[in-house]
């Protein structure tokens, strides 16, 4: 902290370890903020890390991660469609998606208890896996997974039948309502979505939305401690009123060994921009591609919706 002082006296900008190893306690002057860290024989410190959380030390010692770019991931699997609250076909869909350079994506519409969504019945929930495949087939350049977006039920368990969510590629879980349950209530309903062998991941798994809705309430190590042992993804919800999960969460979950997919939510086409808000708030936890399941190949991805990381 007294570093910290002194640089802001020396009227460095906060954040910027220019206002640290100053050996003359004189302000260093340079063209570009590399040259500055280069001069202090620190590591460029990314914008996104710059919190005072120990990158200091870590640019220092030359520890910086290699963060995750928006380059690195090949595949956004989180998507609706016109079949329940979307605003876009399938073949819409994936052709935005193919033409944003992914391997793959997945169409994953809501399940029943979403009935203001239009959300699919099993009868409904396997015809539309026939339609994604015949998409697929037409397309050709890009996989399309067959997904669900299933409600995760008070009680946990999940909105259609197990021999339906076994047809699906990839079955994202979410909590969609009653979140006043209490902590331990919401943790139990967590923790049986996870262990269902069907589930793939979890989705936006805190169920906040900014300046709206704060998160549930929930044992989030414990959550975390089953999603690893189960091998049960965390989404990272690009959505900008979502960001969910946090930066904080991310770095916990990380610790966990819990591996992240960073989808958007899209509900149209245009959503699909909003990738780069993911990224960002991945970057802000210290994630590398390496932490993220959605920038491996597609083959490697297939696997881990499979729970085999």
């Amino acid at each position: 902290m007294a570093l910290r002082q002194r640089a802001l006296k020396m009227g460095f900008t906060l954040n910027e370890y220019s206002l640290a190893k100053v050996e003359d306690a004189k302000p260093v002057a340079r063209k570009t903020e590399e040259e500055i860290y280069a001069k202090l024989k620190l590591d460029f410190i990314p914008p996104e890390l710059r919190e005072n959380l120990g990158e200091i030390e870590a640019a220092a010692g030359h520890t910086l991660p290699v963060l995750i770019q928006l380059s690195d991931i090949r595949g956004d699997v989180h998507m609706h469609t016109v079949e329940t609250d979307g605003r876009n076909t399938i073949a819409e869909m994936a052709e935005a998606a193919r033409e944003r350079g992914y391997e793959y994506m997945a169409i994953t519409d809501h399940s029943k208890n979403l009935a203001f969504a239009n959300g699919l019945t099993d009868k409904r929930a396997m015809a539309h896996i026939e339609r994604i495949r015949a998409v697929e087939k037409e397309m050709k350049s890009i996989r399309i997974f067959a997904g669900i977006e299933v409600d995760i039920l008070g009680d946990g368990s999940l909105d259609l039948s197990d021999s339906v969510l076994e047809q699906m590629d990839i079955v994202i879980a979410s909590v969609h309502s009653q979140f006043n349950q209490d902590r331990a209530t919401m943790t139990e309903r967590l923790l049986k979505a996870i262990a269902n062998p069907n589930t793939s991941l979890i989705g936006h798994p805190t169920g906040r939305l900014l300046l709206r809705r704060d998160a549930y309430q929930f044992d989030l190590d414990a959550v975390l401690k089953a999603a690893a042992k189960h091998k049960v993804a965390m989404e990272l919800n690009s959505y900008p009123d979502r960001l969910d999960l946090s930066d904080v969460h991310l770095r916990l979950a990380k610790q966990h060994g819990v591996k992240i997919v960073i989808n958007t939510d899209s509900h149209h086409t245009s959503h699909m921009e909003k990738m780069r808000y993911g990224i960002l708030q991945a970057r802000r936890a210290w994630l590398k591609k390496e932490d993220v399941l959605n920038a491996l190949p597609v083959a490697e991805f297939t696997q881990a919706m499979k729970h085999v990381w």
